[in-house]
């Protein structure tokens, strides 16, 4: 536990961690009905509360620590009433330091990216947040359950799209309560491709969206789509440089609903965005 003149920064419970997804709730954010669990798996102390001086949680970051020498910071969010007081730039110096030494990316709205800029960080580009209704679309063959495939395959196939190691996030993400999660391929010699779809408060979220190809991709998002209770809203949120993944949020009728920038303090990552064709997650990476 650390004072910084009349707040107390400190790591969150698990416990608290559900009220900072709330908070995110409250404000539109429309996080999955099983981020929590999820999220602390990645990193237990990686997420970051700041109290009031009268003792009430008042700001709150993520930071999650991946590998050796990656970091993603997400989460970052005031409570209304506790605005405008210094919390959030004290829960920001705790978080950097938190990833001193590593590369830190990060999804922040637009409006923040000269803020974003002054504290040391450049634009890598933007995800499109797409979200609609689903029309009818046809089973596509060759899909299986994800957990069926070995996981170190997964692993392997996700670490040059993410761009660093998350085992303990995707061992949980892909076995949070009420998941669809398939492969491309029916082995892990032919594995072509991942995707996995939560329930959110408000419709369903896809991230990652992982391909070789666009045909795979297209093959994943219907698989998804077919496994999905029928007018549910389907929410995609697409690299904006892989011009592919645009072209099928568009094609199955989603709309550009939001955006955000992607950006890095320090080496970005070597992500093969040609094979990105929905991120994981605005709050995680």
């Amino acid at each position: 536990m650390e004072r910084d003149a009349n707040v107390t920064i400190r790591t969150m419970s698990r416990g608290e961690l559900d009220r900072v997804i709330q908070w995110a709730a409250d404000e539109g954010w429309n996080p999955g009905l099983g981020d929590a669990a999820a999220f602390h798996l990645a990193d237990p102390t990686g997420f970051h509360i700041v109290e009031a001086d009268d003792g009430q949680p008042a700001a709150a970051i993520s930071v999650i620590r991946y590998g050796e020498r990656f970091g993603f910071l997400g989460l970052y969010i005031a409570r209304p009433g506790y605005r405008a007081r210094g919390h959030g730039m004290t829960i920001w110096r705790s978080g950097m330091e938190y990833l001193a030494g590593r590369t830190v990316g990060l999804d922040g709205v637009v409006a923040q990216q000269e803020n974003y800029r002054k504290s040391g960080f450049a634009l890598a580009h933007r995800n499109i947040r797409h979200q609609g209704v689903v029309p009818p679309v046809e089973a596509p063959d060759g899909l299986t359950s994800l957990t069926d495939m070995p996981f170190d395959t997964l692993l392997d196939y996700d670490l040059p799209l993410f761009g660093a190691p998350r085992a303990a996030f995707l061992s949980a993400w892909i076995g949070m309560p009420g998941v669809i999660a398939l492969a491309a391929g029916a082995s892990a010699e032919s594995f072509q491709g991942y995707a996995v779809a939560r329930p959110c408060r408000v419709g369903w979220k896809i991230g990652p969206l992982f391909a070789d190809d666009p045909a795979t991709a297209d093959a994943l998002f219907r698989g998804i789509a077919t496994r999905l209770p029928a007018n549910e809203t389907v929410i995609l949120d697409v690299p904006e440089p892989n011009r592919a993944a645009l072209a099928l949020a568009a094609r199955f009728g989603l709309t550009p609903a939001f955006e955000t920038a992607r950006m890095y303090a320090g080496p970005p990552p070597d992500i093969d965005l040609a094979r990105v064709f929905g991120i994981t997650t605005f709050e995680l990476g």
